[in-house]
């Protein structure tokens, strides 16, 4: 008899449960909500709310709305959104993410008093949170995805170096140890660890989770990043491992001969899509 196991560790983060659960609150009122960009990584999510009436939208559509309501998600946005807002009589629904509002407000602090330092932010290149960290500098941080990134520092300057909160502590870890060893004597290094708990702490119990199963339905968004580094340090543990946007990808001649499987997910990842993978495999076998 096959086994499935639903991760209860997977699922939302606290800053993206805030945030949908604020869109809903005003959907339900029958108000016309405007959300700028994705409320969450996670396409069926992101549709079910559509359904209700959600409507996303970008900054250029943002710049060209009046007198609205626009949902801010837990990512963050940088300064120049709540100026759009200001000028255009919008009402700011703010899901910002507490961890992540507190790591803007360290940037801007930091950039504030030493506007000449080099601010260094280990995050995805265009990712939402990235973006709104780096606009917390008037745009003059430096972001960094990997060691090559690094190399390309100037180690002749201060530097001070944040994490996205989503990202890998090891790796956060292994830049920290390059840039000390290449750091000029004359200039000032400062590392601080912005990596949100919430999300490091799913690392180690993921994996535990993923080494209980014959096989791994990690399911998550494309686009998360979180999602990315999660799924990794299954495949790591278990290399018997797929991942998934929806119950419909799932190909059942993957389960042949197998006894147990492990249904887990991202940050980004609604327990109700977990639960569907589990129907459709119930339904299916």
């Amino acid at each position: 008899m096959l086994q499935i196991e639903i991760d209860s560790g997977s699922g939302f983060c606290f800053g993206v449960t805030t945030a949908i659960k604020k869109a809903e609150e005003e959907l339900a009122d029958g108000n016309t909500l405007y959300c700028l960009g994705d409320i969450v990584h996670n396409g069926m999510e992101v549709e079910r709310l559509h359904e209700r009436g959600l409507i996303t939208i970008n900054h250029d559509d943002m710049s060209r709305l009046k007198g609205v309501k626009v949902l801010l998600r837990a990512h963050g946005e940088p300064p120049q959104t709540y100026s759009t807002a200001e000028a255009n009589d919008i009402q700011i629904i703010d899901a910002t993410c507490p961890v992540v509002l507190q790591l803007q407000r360290r940037i801007k602090r930091q950039y504030d008093s030493n506007p000449q330092a080099q601010i260094v932010i280990f995050g995805k290149n265009g990712h939402a949170e990235v973006l709104g960290l780096v606009g917390q500098t008037q745009g003059k941080a430096v972001v960094v995805e990997n060691i090559d990134d690094v190399k390309r520092l100037d180690f002749s300057r201060d530097t001070y170096l944040y994490s996205q909160t989503t990202k890998s502590l090891d790796e956060f870890h292994r830049i920290i140890e390059y840039i000390q060893s290449h750091i000029a004597p004359t200039a000032t290094f400062k590392s601080f660890d912005t990596i949100c708990r919430q999300v490091a702490n799913r690392m180690p119990n993921i994996g535990a989770f993923a080494a209980r199963h014959d096989i791994i339905l990690f399911v998550c968004g494309r686009k998360s990043s979180n999602g990315k580094v999660l799924f990794n340090e299954c495949r790591r543990v278990n290399p018997n491992c797929h991942l998934i946007e929806q119950p419909e990808e799932i190909d059942i001649t993957w389960l042949d001969g197998v006894g147990t499987v492990g249904i887990c997910g991202a940050t980004s990842t609604p327990k109700w899509l977990m639960e569907k993978c589990r129907d459709f495999i119930m339904k299916h076998l």
